[in-house]
């Protein structure tokens, strides 16, 4: 299931009070700050950390291929009074009229492409909105098997209209040789007397630090640094190739 799929109607809902991290907005902040403007939040979903830059005053634009998720973000930006340019398009078939002086993804979304071949389009399509003295920031990250004891077990918040909110991992399934994992995941909300239950598979395509390299370099983009474990969890740094 694409990105695009899997990120609707009560998962797009239920994404936010959910999710088991939230991104850095001052890292991210930072690193705009540092590799220069005009900026461009790659999977940016319903605008966590955009908002926060655009707050700041940070001339950043962001980029999703769910429409839900980018309608949440608009929702948002509106409510706090804040002008945004949000652009529905795949990381791999970007297609934008502007150039960037720094291309970001604030957490691990890369992994979201479901295989290499989707990965290298991406790292082309970046290569192709990067500035010539540009940044490009990519989180990568090698996700662990849930332990099995694990599996079923609910996470749970409450909306603003009172609904309980659930979500867990109901099975996963791992290929360490493809670098893939597959797990089934459930959303449900429930309010009164009735409930909605989703279920949906996830997928995750993890690269070596190795494998990112050459994707990254057959692209035209040099690494310029790789900050953190590159066997589980790293910052790649890269920069237009010559």
């Amino acid at each position: 299931m694409q990105a695009a799929d899997f990120y609707t109607g009560l998962v797009a809902e239920l994404y936010g009070p959910l999710k088991g991290a939230r991104p850095d907005a001052e890292y991210c902040a930072a690193l705009v700050r540092r590799h220069g403007e005009p900026a461009l939040e790659l999977g940016c979903g319903d605008g966590e950390p955009l908002l926060d830059l655009r707050r700041q005053g940070l001339d950043v634009e962001g980029v999703d291929s769910s429409a839900d998720m980018l309608a949440r973000c608009r929702q948002a930006a509106a409510d706090a009074g804040l002008d945004v340019v949000l652009h529905r398009q795949r990381m791999e078939a970007l297609d934008l009229p502007r150039r960037y002086r720094t291309v970001f993804l604030a957490g691990p979304t890369f992994t979201l492409l479901p295989d290499d071949d989707t990965a290298a389009a991406a790292l082309q399509a970046v290569r192709r909105h990067l500035a010539d003295d540009g940044t490009a920031v990519v989180p990568l990250d090698v996700p662990r098997p849930t332990d099995p004891a694990r599996l079923g077990r609910v996470r749970e918040a409450r909306a603003a209209d009172g609904a309980l909110l659930r979500f867990s991992v109901v099975a996963e399934e791992r290929d360490e040789q493809r670098r893939t994992q597959h797990a089934l995941l459930r959303y449900e909300r429930h309010i009164g007397g009735g409930s909605e239950v989703v279920e949906r598979t996830w997928t995750l395509h993890w690269h070596t630090a190795d494998g990112f390299r050459a994707l990254a370099e057959d692209a035209g983009l040099a690494v310029a640094a790789v900050r953190g474990d590159p066997a589980a969890a790293c910052t790649v740094v890269l920069r237009p190739a010559g």
